[in-house]
């Protein structure tokens, strides 16, 4: 299998864990995220929002059903952003980000997660998960989300 990391804990078997993600875009160009509620892992951590996609199921589509589960949204056009691994101790996490370029419905915390609209430019300052800043990165390169502008 190449360079796939093993965790003997877990009797030698890779876990890979597919997660999708959304950046949504409300009127005055600010992005959403969302805190990571009690009782998950990492909690009180902000991230896009998304979550896992299911055995064999399409990443796009799957990206629509979590924002349905999760916010009450229905996307109808994305495009993916990014797509890259990371390690944590006990799982590697691939995470796709998409551009959710089309979207219905006013997003609400159906997990019980707060949410919040933060300007592009001020992600780097929210308590943003370590796994999320290839995405923010990703948001800069396209112009998106500048560095270093404070207002």
């Amino acid at each position: 299998m190449g360079n796939v990391p093993y965790f003997p804990e877990k009797e030698n078997v890779p876990i890979f864990l597919e997660v999708v993600a959304g950046a949504l875009f409300d009127t005055d160009g600010r992005v959403l995220i969302a805190e990571r509620p009690p009782g998950k892992a990492l909690a009180g951590r902000w991230e896009f929002p998304g979550g896992k996609l299911h055995e064999g199921e399409d990443a796009q589509v799957g990206l629509a059903r979590e924002l349905r589960e999760e916010l009450g949204v229905e996307v109808h056009a994305a495009e993916r952003l990014i797509r890259y691994s990371h390690a944590y101790p006990e799982r590697i996490v691939r995470l796709d980000l998409w551009m959710v370029t089309s979207w219905s419905g006013e997003p609400r915390g159906l997990d019980g997660q707060a949410l919040k609209w933060v300007r592009p430019e001020h992600l780097e300052f929210e308590d943003i998960l370590g796994a999320d800043w290839p995405m923010i990165d990703a948001l800069v390169a396209r112009g998106i989300a500048p560095r270093g502008v404070s207002t």
